[in-house]
């Protein structure tokens, strides 16, 4: 193996020897947090790992509006603004998977899956995690196991062909049947049940005997992680953490399976000791997404009322107004998930942990308010007073030279804070 699948391959490998590390797992689309991701992997000498998902980047374009080929030029743009070599860069697909069509039949879902997946792997992305946990029209509403591996099964054989037609690097694979929701949790959370380590072991092997059936064991030999639940989750204002007592006898199975490690969902908002204790049980592979577009939405606010005190013109409407009329306009991406009375829905577009407002930023209309405010700010440094007053979470870095405080540097340091939490928990 190569590229990639010898990265990944060694993950797991470290992991069976006694090692401890990890990589992380950037899932966002927002160019700042891109940017954020390869000036922090160029800092530190690291890889970084981007992942795209299923609505936000497909074949027919996703919520981005971008194919997987767009993506893949898109991040590579930034990695050349950033110096960041591209042989450090590792892209992703996460939810691989009929989920922005399962309102449609299975059958039919499934032939824009494979369109997707094909699409994925023809550009180049490395790391597939086959996502066909959930139910399609017509389909039973909890699918068996034999189906998801099936169906994960002919993904796979798409993504093979794929990239024997166009020469590229084949590509490794994450498998799961007990896939958390994307983005966060739909309902107020109270606990988690850690996956049955029959449960791992078994998706394993009818992953294996699926591919097996379709002469893909070369394939299955690039599988490297399997997605389980260690009894992690955000909602719109919880946070259950990990809690390693409660998943002893899952992180045991992998002794059984030395081929992978864990990955983990859902780990946003995770306090940095249980994020270094999923890594050293052996969930080496830790998403994050709705953190850094979170943290992101915390220093563009705090810039708007910054923007207030330095640059006052009554004729520009603040962020958070406007961002609130978009929400109102277009509620799609928000009203199935956030509950309760008129002000605790218009509380939770803003504040919530599942920050569905990330739908919202590559919006014409927010894009060209985010731009006026950064415009007014300019390149100005911001005093101290102020950041500590709007942007505190940010004041020490300032202080310490960290984060230059001019409004661009300041809402990539947001990011950044983030993802050094990341960085020390998956360092070796």
């Amino acid at each position: 193996m190569s590229g990639a699948a010898a990265r990944f391959a060694n993950v797991a490998a470290r992991r069976a020897a006694g090692g401890k590390g990890g990589i992380a797992s950037i899932c966002s689309a927002h160019p700042l947090v891109i940017e954020a991701a390869l000036r922090h992997g160029a800092a530190h000498g690291a890889d970084v790992l981007i992942e795209a998902t299923c609505n936000q980047v497909n074949h027919e374009g996703g919520y981005t509006g971008m194919t997987p080929a767009a993506f893949r030029a898109f991040v590579e743009k930034h990695a050349s603004n950033t110096s960041f070599p591209l042989d450090r860069l590792i892209l992703g697909g996460d939810h691989l998977g009929p989920n922005p069509w399962k309102r449609l039949p299975a059958t039919d879902a499934m032939q824009k899956a494979k369109a997707m997946i094909g699409a994925y792997a023809e550009a180049g992305f490395t790391k597939l995690h086959l996502d066909t946990s959930m139910a399609c029209a017509g389909d039973p509403l909890a699918l068996p196991d034999e189906t998801i591996a099936a169906r994960a099964a002919e993904l796979a054989a798409i993504a093979e062909a794929a990239v024997a037609r166009t020469g590229g690097e084949k590509p490794v694979y994450i498998i799961g049947t007990e896939v958390p929701v994307p983005g966060g949790a739909l309902e107020a959370l109270e606990h988690m049940n850690v996956t049955e380590p029959a449960d791992a072991l078994r998706t394993v092997e009818v992953h294996r005997q699926a591919f097996s059936r379709l002469g893909l064991d070369g394939a299955f030999a690039r599988a490297v992680g399997v997605v389980v639940q260690p009894g992690v989750e955000f909602g719109n204002a919880d946070i259950i953490a990990y809690a390693a007592e409660k998943a002893t006898k899952l992180v045991a199975v992998l002794e059984r399976m030395p081929q992978f490690v864990f990955e983990a969902h859902s780990t946003d908002y995770q306090p940095a000791e249980a994020l270094g204790m999923l890594v050293r049980d052996g969930f080496a592979i830790i998403k994050v997404g709705p953190w850094l577009t979170f943290a992101l939405r915390e220093a563009l606010y705090g810039l708007s009322h910054i923007a207030d005190q330095l640059a006052p013109d009554p004729s520009r409407e603040s962020l958070p107004a406007t961002m609130e009329r978009i929400m109102l306009a277009t509620p799609g991406n928000w009203q199935n998930y956030y509950h309760g009375t008129p002000d605790e829905q218009r509380l939770q577009r803003h504040f919530s942990f599942s920050d569905r407002i990330r739908y919202y930023w590559p919006a014409p209309e927010a894009h060209r308010a985010t731009q006026a405010l950064l415009g007014a700010l300019g390149e100005r440094e911001i005093t101290r007073p102020l950041v500590s007053q709007y942007l505190g979470h940010l004041e020490d870095g300032v202080a310490a030279g960290r984060f230059r405080p001019t409004a661009h540097e300041l809402l990539v340091g947001s990011v950044t804070r983030v993802l050094d939490i990341y960085r020390g928990a998956t360092s070796a």
